[in-house]
């Protein structure tokens, strides 16, 4: 579902130019290899596609203060809403993005970014939509370039059809899966962090799906 845009948020946005890069500012090949000149340390860099409002990425950076935190998400109305709360914690650790995904490898060098989140990425469900998935073998190509190995996806969807796809390209680009759950809930995990999409579906009765892919 297209969302309203939200013209007023074009400036407001601009309020939290200290740590986001919104849609009318170019993000250059410069960048490259240097995102954590941004942060001013070394730490380790996770990157999480598709951040939606937010709740993930913040919750998650309050609780690994020495990961540096980015996140990507094409649309600038609904960044805002993370960029609110990211101001709200005072978390020096993320750094926000408006950025369309399917150019990533011209925004990162190869091996700068430590581990990926996907969590409930549009499921394309259409077969000839296929390669828009973000857990497609194309996708998978691009982040075994731009993470240094070992690295990592982590990768949550309510959509199962979505998920057993996801398993199928994982097995064909040859990654390692480990820590798999098909009801994740069911597993009372205590460091488990919800995302808005998570508690929506889940509070439908969805069970969630995860796992995690490594890259060697």
């Amino acid at each position: 579902m297209r969302l309203r845009r939200k013209p007023w948020v074009d400036q407001a946005i601009h309020d939290f130019d200290a740590f986001v890069i919104s849609r009318d500012q170019t993000i250059g090949e410069e960048r490259q290899g240097h995102w954590r000149e941004w942060f001013g340390n070394d730490a380790p860099l996770h990157v999480e596609l598709g951040t939606g409002k937010g709740d993930f990425i913040t919750q998650l950076a309050a609780r690994e203060p020495y990961v540096d935190f980015i996140g990507i998400e094409m649309q600038q109305d609904v960044l805002y809403s993370a960029a609110k709360k990211v101001a709200a914690l005072e978390l020096p650790n993320v750094r926000l993005l408006v950025f369309d995904i399917n150019k990533i490898t011209t925004i990162f060098a190869p091996g700068e970014v430590d581990r990926f989140y996907i969590n409930f990425c549009d499921p394309w469900p259409k077969k000839r939509h296929a390669k828009r998935r973000l857990t497609h073998v194309g996708f998978l190509a691009q982040y075994r370039t731009l993470l240094k190995k070992p690295g990592e996806l982590h990768f949550k969807t309510d959509n199962r059809p979505l998920f057993d796809f996801s398993l199928g390209q994982f097995a064909e680009a040859g990654l390692e899966v480990r820590d798999i759950s098909y009801d994740l809930h069911a597993e009372n995990r205590t460091d488990n962090i919800e995302t808005e999409y998570e508690r929506k579906f889940s509070g439908f009765g969805e069970k969630i799906n995860r796992c995690e892919v490594i890259f060697r």
